[in-house]
């Protein structure tokens, strides 16, 4: 007798293949039964009337900011309830080992050290953690650079030490051990910005023999974009070892335009991407400024004349080492979200500017001064650019977000809307509404090649043997909900989420079965 049955589904398999009426059976974790057309359905103990719905694998979100989400709230609520059933955490080169306490990983994982209990001395130690508080949806991870490097040597503006190295280099490797799937750079953040493309590539060349994917937040998205796409591909060439660029997109009209020549870069390459399908960045304001005036130290920066002249050079025209997120952008487009002064949220920093009569920088100044995590959206990228990107058949769908709850411990935090939107926004948008991909290549995009790549064996297709990890959904009427006015808002048009063969949810959440998935989990 099988487990569950989802009859009367047009079935996405996955791989890219045309779509076919039938019904899955699922026995334990696995899919035990796929009946093409409509035969005579095994004896169930529970049966799921699919009505013509659409039945895919479950989604993978390789760029994923969920380390810690599920020690809040395991239930990973707008994760789930877009089809996601593997998130991938440790992206932008933050993880929660080996400096989960420090400041600079608190502020890309989300959580600061007194939020929970962060003890776990090991990276096996940190995924032990997750596996007990049961999340909803499956966790695999990337160790991150900047987390190593920092717990090595600190946030020293330098390149490492023989000692140093070979210190980054064991714990890469005890990672990976331990069940890391690879590692990933954040180059535009304190303290990845500091390291030489050799440190990387020293540290990438232990996950080669080891079978691990090197994952990065690239050093620029506008002006250096290009040169930072040919680094990434460089490193993962000279290491031995896959690369894959996150969040793949041209920030800055000064790179307009330019998608298909950025994407000509990946190809004849052993580089994937990945993108959300939005054309505004989301992060704090802070970001605005270089790595070497961090915003707890703001006051005493703008108080010496010449130091206050640099700053506001580097942050309206870039320098040497930093990107300007202003310079091809504007002021106009840099909207200003979650201060406790309401005068201020959902305006741009050029409005903003004009009511305070001053001009936009000064502005940004005294906004970080009163409230240093004030979050900032950058309406930065152009629609057809994402599309081009969104349209290369080795660019994955991605969030770059963390499981949040609209109530609860995660309510209420300011996010970027694709944290509820990512998936159902390309199969509404972009695939119903605009025609830009075909069902199937888009479903490819978010299962298939994601779980192929990042080595999640066994997940990402509807095939027997396979994981019974599926997302039921009406294509007809998948939309996202979420604004950037209304970020916290859910989807439409997802019937089910099934996790390891279990009915997470189905319009109420049911059953969390996720599981913590390690390198070489078959």
């Amino acid at each position: 007798m099988l487990d569950l049955v989802i009859a009367r589904a047009a079935v996405v398999d996955g791989s890219g293949a045309g779509i076919f009426p039938g019904s899955i059976g699922i026995r334990g974790d696995r899919i035990a039964w796929i009946g093409r057309g409509h035969p005579q359905e095994p004896e169930s103990a529970r049966r799921i009337d699919a009505g013509g719905h659409a039945l895919a694998p479950g989604f993978v979100d390789v760029h994923t900011h969920s380390d810690v989400a599920p020690l809040i709230e395991p239930w990973m609520d707008s994760a789930l309830r877009m089809g996601s059933t593997t998130v991938v955490v440790g992206n932008c080169g933050a993880s929660p080992w080996p400096s989960a306490g420090a400041p600079e990983m608190a502020a890309l994982t989300g959580v600061s050290p007194e939020d929970l209990d962060m003890s776990w001395s090991t990276f096996g130690g940190f995924l032990e953690r997750l596996h007990t508080c049961r999340p909803a949806v499956n966790v695999a991870a990337l160790v991150g650079h900047g987390a190593l490097r920092q717990e090595a040597m600190g946030l020293e503006r330098r390149a490492p030490t023989r000692q140093e190295l070979a210190q980054m280099k064991r714990q890469t490797a005890e990672a990976m051990e331990t069940g890391a799937l690879g590692l990933s750079t954040g180059l535009i953040y304190v303290p990845g910005v500091y390291s030489r493309t050799e440190e990387v590539v020293a540290l990438a060349e232990v996950l080669a023999p080891l079978g691990g994917l090197y994952a990065s937040h690239i050093r620029g998205e506008g002006r250096d974009l290009f040169t930072a796409v040919r680094e990434a591909i460089e490193i993962g060439r000279r290491a031995d070892v896959p690369a894959h660029v996150s969040h793949l997109k041209c920030e800055s009209d000064l790179v307009w335009g330019r998608s298909q020549e950025l994407l000509a870069l990946l190809e004849g390459s052993d580089a994937t991407a990945d993108q959300y399908p939005y054309a505004a960045w989301a992060s704090g304001l802070s970001s605005l400024l270089p790595a070497w005036a961090p915003v707890a130290d703001l006051a005493a920066l703008l108080g010496d004349v010449t130091i206050r002249r640099r700053l506001v050079r580097a942050v309206e025209h870039g320098e040497p080492g930093f990107q300007s997120s202003i310079e091809g952008v504007g002021w106009d487009r840099i909207v200003v979200e979650s201060t406790d002064d309401d005068r201020w949220n959902g305006r741009d920093l050029a409005a903003i500017a004009a009511t305070m009569e001053t001009d936009p920088v000064e502005a940004m100044f005294r906004l970080l001064l009163e409230e240093p995590d004030t979050a900032a959206i950058g309406h930065a990228m152009h629609e057809d650019d994402v599309r081009a990107i969104l349209a290369r058949p080795e660019v994955m769908v991605a969030s770059d977000a963390s499981a949040m709850s609209p109530t609860g411990p995660l309510g209420g935090v300011p996010v970027h809307p694709r944290t509820y939107g990512t998936f159902p926004r390309v199969l509404g948008r972009y695939v119903r509404d605009e025609g830009a991909l075909t069902l199937e290549a888009a479903v490819r995009k978010m299962t298939s090649l994601p779980a192929e790549r990042f080595g999640l064996t066994g997940r990402g297709t509807i095939a027997e043997g396979a994981y019974a990890d599926l997302v039921l959904f009406d294509p007809a009427t998948i939309a996202d909900r979420a604004t950037f006015e209304s970020p916290h808002a859910y989807p439409v048009g997802i019937d089910a989420v099934v996790v390891n063969g279990r009915l997470a949810w189905d319009g109420e959440n049911r059953e969390r079965a996720g599981r913590v998935i390690r390198r070489g989990d078959a």
